[in-house]
């Protein structure tokens, strides 16, 4: 049963680490927003690497962030969230790969291969709470510039590349809870009993016959089982 429970988490896993690089690699982190526009010719469109700007004709213009220095420091940290999260995504799927249980590679192990696949089922979980963190982090800053009336900027939305990575976040924690989940599961069940009845070959049985000392009469002389033959 806590196979299945591991096979789940590493397909969550999985899914999860594509989901980051989906995430990461979308333009639309935040967006303008139109709220109190009547007419909208332009939206501008960021992400952590670069920002866009679409016209009403359909004509896109694209620049990257000039300085790493120059940004602002919440983006910095979740770029390096981001990446922290993919690399664990990558580790922890290596990991849950050696340790499963129906699986060969790794030997046969059951108990190492447990450990192993918790110690990726933790990667899973750290990584889901890096992006999450540094998603978080952003759509934080987004809505407080949005709902601070002060603010002088452009005031922009959450984006959908936002949405999917709190998907993946969410994906990677459950996946790596199953993994560790699964992993207690079989060490609770690593030494299982059998009952196995025993019987002695026949030939053990005939020496053990053989080697009785013969019986003697009463006047004190040895006969055997052979003597009557």
């Amino acid at each position: 049963m806590y196979s299945m429970v591991e096979a789940v988490g590493f397909l969550l896993g999985v899914v999860a680490w594509l989901f980051y690089w989906v995430s990461l690699t979308n333009h639309v982190w935040r967006m303008s927003t139109v709220d109190g526009s009547v007419i909208t010719t332009s939206n501008i469109y960021e992400n952590l690497w670069m920002g866009c700007a679409s016209d009403s004709q359909g004509g896109i213009n694209c620049w990257e962030f000039p300085s790493l220095l120059a940004l602002s420091g919440y983006i910095q940290a979740c770029r390096a969230l981001m990446i922290a999260a993919i690399v664990m995504g990558v580790l922890g799927s290596i990991a849950a790969l050696i340790g499963l249980q129906c699986t060969k590679v790794g030997g046969d192990n059951y108990t190492v291969k447990g450990r192993i696949a918790g110690v990726g089922g933790v990667l899973y979980i750290l990584g889901g709470l890096c992006a999450m963190v540094a998603i978080s982090w952003y759509a934080f800053n987004i809505t407080r510039e949005f709902f601070d009336p002060l603010y002088p900027g452009i005031k922009y939305e959450i984006g959908p590349a936002l949405y999917i990575g709190w998907c993946a976040g969410t994906m990677a924690i459950f996946g790596g809870l199953c993994l560790v989940c699964s992993c207690k599961l079989g060490s609770s069940d690593k030494y299982p009993s059998y009952s196995y009845g025993y019987h002695p070959p026949k030939s053990t049985a005939l020496s053990a016959k053989a080697s009785q000392p013969e019986k003697t009469n009463a006047d004190g002389s040895f006969y055997g089982k052979n003597a009557y033959v």
